[in-house]
């Protein structure tokens, strides 16, 4: 989204970008208290957190569990703390109800999916590029291909990217009651372009529409505390092992435009870490990413074909 220019106020280049990252602490401010040198720790970062260094204030950063890798720790803030908002704060899941989640195969999708399966009897409906359905097919409770949607659901959760055919699809699926959440979208516009969307309508048929943006909450709106409680409730979650963050693969700095080019394919499932020290991992041969002569990924926004998948790169 920040590549792309859509978001509201892009700040202006040259910068570093990354809102979330995990390390250890090497300096602390003199009034920051609960924290050493030393400690492992995650933060949520204003920008700035693709580097080997970060400064963030205290009221952003977590220590992390000790079993939890630094990997898992990157992709863990981001993605739970949305879904755990969007599925407990704005549309108040509870049991016996149904989710639809679209980009099921992503990280945030993923961190729906397993949150659902902490309240009794929820059933995730879940969309997701059919190369991936295998591979998370036991998190979902029934999949279907990313362009189908189809689902009675009792409270529809959107994950980024989709478009505005799955909002008035959804929208018209959606039972009395609930509540239909979005996240930042890959194409903020869309949303806007929903056809009828009759605020009369929604009062008569008892219905929701609700947006969700963590980064405002945490940078904009001062409710750093909240978001607080929601990571030590996470935290106590992944404890009890019943959650775990998705991580698809690593990268080294120098690979970011091959990381990129893997999510504009829609090919990762869950998250895509940057690590500062991983050596680059030659391409294969087959796996070069083809590039306009802006410098610019060709566009390809189905990405639907077992052959656009690519191998992670874990050494």
């Amino acid at each position: 989204m920040v590549r792309q220019g859509n978001i509201d106020n892009p700040p202006k280049t040259p910068l570093v970008p990354g809102f979330e990252c995990s390390g250890i602490v090497e300096a602390l401010g003199d009034s920051v208290k609960g924290y050493e040198i030393g400690d492992r720790v995650m933060a949520f970062v204003n920008y700035n957190a693709w580097a080997e260094v970060v400064c963030t204030p205290v009221e952003f950063v977590y220590k992390i569990p000790d079993d939890m890798s630094f990997s898992e720790a990157a992709a863990f803030p981001m993605n739970f703390v949305t879904a755990y908002m969007m599925l407990f704060e704005v549309a108040n899941l509870r049991e016996g109800m149904s989710v639809l989640v679209h980009s099921a195969g992503g990280g945030v999708g993923q961190a729906v999916a397993q949150l659902c399966s902490t309240v009794p009897n929820v059933t995730v409906f879940g969309t997701a590029s059919t190369f991936k359905h295998e591979a998370i097919k036991d998190s979902v409770t029934h999949l279907f291909d990313r362009n189908a949607l189809a689902c009675s659901g009792l409270v529809l959760i959107a994950d980024n990217g989709d478009n505005s055919n799955h909002v008035r699809g959804g929208l018209v699926l959606l039972a009395p009651g609930p509540c239909y959440a979005r996240i930042s979208s890959s194409n903020p516009p869309t949303w806007w372009q929903v056809e009828k969307v009759n605020p009369i309508k929604l009062y008569e048929e008892n219905k929701v529409i609700a947006g969700f943006s963590l980064l405002h909450l945490l940078f904009k709106q001062g409710r750093a505390g909240l978001v607080r409680g929601v990571v030590d409730r996470l935290i106590g979650l992944y404890n009890q092992k019943k959650i775990k963050p998705v991580v698809d693969s690593l990268w080294a700095l120098e690979e970011v435009k091959e990381a990129m080019q893997r999510i504009h394919d829609r090919g990762n499932i869950g998250k895509l870490i940057l690590d500062v020290e991983k050596t680059p991992t030659p391409l294969m041969a087959n796996d070069s990413t083809e590039t306009s002569e802006a410098g610019e990924e060709e566009e390809d926004h189905e990405g639907d074909s077992e052959n656009k998948e690519r191998m992670p790169f874990i050494q």
